[in-house]
């Protein structure tokens, strides 16, 4: 029986990640990197069986757990009537080998323990030819092969590898599963004690880049720290999440591989980076998105591999029943081939901002920006598939035709305050007819509100973004209007949803993503709404659900794509950048509000004296 998303802890070498449950079980792990076949996927099999499991006889879950500091090292401490040990869980970022270090450590008492490892390659269905030599394990299938090195006696049984053994205070054991192709000589194996060491080095070294005055600053550092673990560090790409087919509704078809790089998180994402001081991750970032981006503007995808690669086809792995019996479990992403007009826009917008912050610019960077703008023009009028990826008709929704505002008022901007070539007075015109267009077409003057597309009843929480990327000011009655509808109309127990899927009243879909089921409240977007009512002067309010925001966050800070408030519980892929970026960013627009409320009655006070 699958164990609840929000049990489970990150682990992360900045090449590849693991999950770990409260029992001690490792159930998430892709070898060599975030998108490759899991060694074994345990997470998405309604079995008991875990991949790695290591706890005390007959545990069934721990009894705390923490990372260490500011680090990717995770500890988890179980107390037993014989006594206490801890676990201590590390993927050291050495950039070799893909490495995962577990060391068991002696409290209290002289405790029992147990081990059991069940490899199995290409999402579950590969049995790897496994032989013992010396301390060491080997198990190779095809291409991939992997090590276990560890002083404790191993057998096998049922296809399984187990281990017993006793751990008293003050000893400590070691686990090193490390993997490489079968092909290759077999590496050197990470050293366990060294690993750990290096690994807190790594992670305080990093941090030592950290800047940021304001309230949150523990869910903050927390959540930079997820950031820079789901960062591919050979490429600089940032994956929306670590797994595939988590899904948005339990026993539901919405589960889709997120270990790729979105587009539209590029804006977002640098914004959080560059507000914290992390211009290094930043610079990579943009480098990244040059890459992947470049070529025939015609051909932009929504999302691309964190290398670039484009052709991410989509299947099904049919072998697995699911996450809860949450069926198909997919592979690939067919949305990267949907036509989603906002991503020029984001693109635009994302350049603009490291442009603005000081990061120099490629040499040919430019010259992309105005081959996507030449197309960005040509097109803006074109219907399209919409921010939330709908698998149903495409429309003419409203965000997309912002974001095809902002991409040319970046454009303008770049000439007019960075002195760059460009057709400027064109680009104005454009500019202005898509403005107009937007507030004739999208916006419903009976209700107060902008909506979801042109002609439509429904709304979407994007619309929350119209005063953020500046195409309105937040004082503007139709900002105020279209907050109070979108915060009455989307909102269940206070928790945002994206928009909701069922038919809209002119369509005959039986959806308006054409999709059946439904899905919990977007975590990303209630972080929007927080931001908006920051931005119309609600500041309080914000703060409450901001807060309210931080206590859905697992016991180790943790957040995934979605919450079902009714069930009291996480959904969809995780750990989920989108929700991390929001999470870091609202604490910036808080406490940069907060602090100038501060400056405004610290003036005040000192005019009153005079």
């Amino acid at each position: 029986m699958a164990r609840s998303i929000e049990d489970y802890a990150l682990l992360g070498d900045l090449q590849t990640a693991a999950l770990v449950g409260r029992n001690g079980s490792i159930d998430w792990l892709c070898l060599p990197r975030f998108d490759s076949p899991a060694c074994f996927a345990a997470l998405l099999d309604d079995s008991d069986a875990g991949f790695w499991r290591l706890a005390p006889r007959g545990a069934d879950t721990c009894t705390r757990r923490s990372y260490r500091g500011d680090s990717l090292i995770l500890e988890t401490e179980w107390d037993v009537s014989e006594g206490s040990v801890r676990v201590i869980d590390t993927m050291p970022p050495r950039g070799e080998a893909a490495d995962v270090v577990r060391v068991v450590e002696g409290l209290r008492g002289t405790v029992d323990m147990e081990m059991a490892l069940r490899l199995r390659f290409d999402y579950g269905r590969i049995l790897p030819w496994v032989r013992h030599t010396h301390a060491q394990l080997e198990a190779v299938a095809g291409p991939d092969a992997v090590w276990l090195n560890t002083p404790v006696t191993l057998r096998g049984e049922n296809l399984t590898t187990y281990a017993e053994f006793q751990v008293s205070a003050g000893d400590r054991v070691p686990f090193v599963l490390t993997y490489s192709p079968s092909y290759l000589p077999g590496p050197t194996p990470a050293e366990a004690e060294q690993a750990i060491r290096d690994t807190e080095s790594y992670w305080a070294d990093w941090f030592a880049d950290f800047h940021y005055a304001g309230n949150w600053e523990s869910a903050v550092r927390r959540s930079l720290m997820v950031l820079k673990a789901l960062t591919y560090a050979p490429t600089g790409g940032i994956l929306a999440a670590a797994t595939t087919s988590l899904p948005e509704q339990i026993g539901g078809m919405r589960n889709w591989d997120y270990r790729y790089c979105w587009l539209r998180d590029a804006t977002f994402t640098l914004q959080a980076l560059l507000g914290t001081g992390f211009e290094t991750e930043a610079t990579a970032w943009r480098d990244w998105l040059l890459r992947a981006v470049a070529g025939d503007p015609a051909r932009l995808q929504i999302m691309y591999g964190i290398d670039g690669t484009r052709r991410l086809t989509e299947y099904t792995l049919d072998w697995l029943t699911g996450y809860e019996a949450s069926a198909p479990v997919r592979v690939g992403n067919a949305a990267s081939a949907q036509f989603q007009l906002d991503v020029w826009g984001e693109v635009l917008d994302g350049l603009h901002l490291t442009r603005d912050a000081g990061i120099d610019a490629q040499a040919d960077a430019w010259d992309l920006q105005r081959a996507l703008l030449d197309y960005l023009e040509g097109h803006w009028r074109d219907q399209d598939n919409g921010l939330w990826e709908v698998r149903g008709d495409r429309r003419d929704f409203v965000h997309s035709k912002v974001m095809a505002w902002v991409g040319l008022d970046r454009a303008v901007q770049a000439v007019e305050r960075f002195g760059l070539d460009g057709p400027v007075d064109r680009w104005k015109e454009v500019r202005s007819t898509i403005h107009d267009e937007v507030c004739r077409r999208g916006y419903d003057a009976s209700r107060g509100t902008f909506t979801q597309f042109y002609g439509s009843d429904g709304l979407d929480a994007a619309l929350l973004l119209i005063p953020r990327v500046g195409f309105l000011p937040w004082h503007d009655d139709r900002v105020i209007g279209t907050v109070d509808a979108v915060q009455r109309e989307l909102c269940e127990d206070g928790f945002l949803l994206r928009y909701r899927p069922e038919a809209d009243s002119d369509s005959a879909s039986p959806s308006v993503d054409g999709l059946p089921g439904s899905e919990g409240a977007f975590i990303a977007c209630t972080f929007w709404l927080a931001d908006a009512l920051t931005g119309i002067g609600r500041r309080d309010e914000a703060t409450v659900l901001f807060e309210r925001l931080l206590r859905l966050r697992n016991d180790v800070g943790l957040l995934s794509e979605e919450y079902d408030s009714a069930a009291g519980r996480q959904l969809g892929n995780t750990p989920q950048a989108f929700s991390h970026v929001g999470l870091v960013n609202t604490a910036r627009h808080l406490s940069d509000s907060q602090s100038a409320e501060a400056r405004a009655r610290t003036d005040g006070e000192a005019a009153g004296k005079h």
